[in-house]
């Protein structure tokens, strides 16, 4: 048999190298959609939780002959305990127990998930995630009116999530370089808005006629996706030996220059072992990279920001625009809608121009008067309120998907590490974490505050993004006396 030429077997190589990428591309981009996609349904079922029950009948009292208003038991139409006067308080405590589990948990996610596999991790955390899920669901179907059942739930199900984000992170950025690095995970992290308009779909398909399908069918399906992590994900880094790859557009991996191996051009790679692999990197080495903090205090408050529309968007466009809860879910989604669009835009100019901090601060400082606008809602007609959910989403979730991948994924790879591949799961947890606390605060914030009225939620929000703001351009003029120009700017 004649040898095959060296460039076919390069092409050979490539071909098969660049089909990993989509392949790893697009399943974890489906598996990251199915955790958001089960995060939403609470959002959409709220306006059915307390609905504005308004039918009484007169009935006679024995001390009068006057007729008193009296809710008709038959007719209050609220799911118990949300029926109560304070129920903006006891949602916003639902919301606060997921998302203060998934900011605890998330700390200790990235550690524990960089000493296993990721694939048994990521799977575990899918399967349980679905029942939690479901079980929440579980609650209409077998009529549960214990507020405490629903508080352990959304505590369960936010710890076993935060298994999600180290695990899809590490992998991507352990497939993808720095070339186009902001471009990529732009692209990849619509899967966070993917899954929010599919969850408003399906939560908002079932919702009037039994809201226990909305959490069902969502915690069905991540589950499945479960099952297929466990069969296709396919693992780079500590799994595969760290291989590197070369002579492919944009495959220089986020292992460093320093990494151990030799890449022969044309013939295969071979890879050199180390006497002894790179140790995990712990917790405070992780904070000591330079931005990791500063990063993380900025996602706290751009978290806080993006969460609390997640979880209140619905409800809110419900009593101001005067809509049933399946337009205001529908309505809801162009807020994500335009966080695509932001997300690859802010990936795209950071791109161009080199600088991930500076396009944060310009989008944060264009959002805090779009967030103003949302005040005056109700005075808008159908086609303003269309435009500005789209800009807000945008400007919103363009920073915040920045930080959580392009920015993340470069700390993680930082000169530092010296091509320490195990960091990179840890230090995306730290950033994130830090960000859930603003998850966690901002839901939970509204909750106390549009009891005063929503205009206090908005003015909420404007502060936490002109905090953000401010934190962003901290980082701006210590960046180039900190680190060599081009890491994480």
């Amino acid at each position: 048999m004649a040898p095959i030429p060296p460039g076919t077997r390069f092409l050979a190589s490539f071909n098969r190298d660049q089909w990993y990428r989509a392949f790893t591309f697009a399943l974890t981009f489906l598996l990251y959609t199915s955790f958001h996609l089960s995060r939403k349904p609470i959002s959409i079922v709220k306006s059915e939780l307390h609905k504005n029950c308004s039918h009484v009948m007169r009935v006679p009292t024995e001390s009068s002959s006057s007729q008193q208003p009296v809710l008709h038991p038959e007719l209050d139409c609220s799911w118990k305990p949300f029926n109560r006067n304070n129920y903006k308080q006891l949602l916003g405590a639902m919301d606060y127990s997921f998302l203060c589990a998934y900011a605890i948990g998330m700390y200790l996610s990235g550690i524990i998930g960089e000493r296993l596999p990721i694939r048994l991790y990521l799977t575990v955390g899918m399967l349980t995630s679905g029942l939690f899920t479901c079980l929440f669901g579980l609650g209409y179907v077998y009529d549960i009116h214990c507020l405490g059942f629903y508080i352990f739930v959304q505590v369960a199900n936010g710890l076993v999530q935060t298994t999600g984000w180290p695990s899809v992170v590490t992998c991507i950025g352990n497939w993808f370089g720095k070339g186009r690095r902001g471009l990529i995970m732009g692209l990849w992290n619509s899967h966070t808005s993917v899954g929010n308009i599919l969850g408003s779909l399906i939560a908002g398909y079932y919702v009037s006629s039994n809201w226990g399908l909305s959490f069902i069918v969502p915690g069905v399906i991540i589950a499945a996706m479960g099952v297929i992590c466990f069969l296709f994900l396919i693992e780079l880094g500590i799994d595969m030996e760290k291989k590197l790859f070369s002579n492919s557009w944009d495959t220089e991996l986020l292992l460093g220059q320093e990494s151990i191996g030799v890449c022969v051009p044309v013939q295969q790679v071979v890879v050199v072992k180390s006497e002894a692999e790179p140790s995990a990197i712990s917790f405070m080495g992780a904070l000591r990279i330079p931005g990791v903090v500063e990063f993380s205090l900025c996602l706290l408050f751009a978290k806080l920001v993006s969460y609390t529309f997640l979880f209140w968007l619905p409800l809110y466009i419900t009593k101001a625009a005067h809509l049933d809860a399946k337009k205001a879910g529908d309505l809801s989604t162009l807020f994500d809608v335009g966080g695509i669009v932001g997300g690859i835009l802010a990936g795209v100019i950071s791109d161009k121009l080199g600088k991930r901090a500076t396009t944060c601060a310009v989008m944060l400082l264009l959002a805090a008067p779009t967030l103003y606008g949302f005040s005056m809602m109700s005075q808008f007609g159908l086609g303003p309120t269309i435009g500005m959910l789209l800009v807000c989403g945008g400007l919103v979730n363009g920073p915040y998907a920045l930080i959580t991948t392009a920015v993340s994924a470069g700390l993680g790879t930082h000169k530092s590490l010296k091509g320490n591949a195990r960091a990179l799961s840890t230090v995306t947890a730290i950033i994130d974490g830090t960000g859930s606390i603003g998850a966690a605060v901002g839901p939970l914030l509204a909750g106390l505050l549009s009891s005063q009225g929503w205009d206090q939620v908005l003015y909420m929000l404007m502060t936490a993004d002109f905090l953000a703001l401010l934190v962003i351009l901290g980082i701006s003029c210590t960046v180039l006396l900190r680190v060599q120009r081009g890491h994480f700017e």
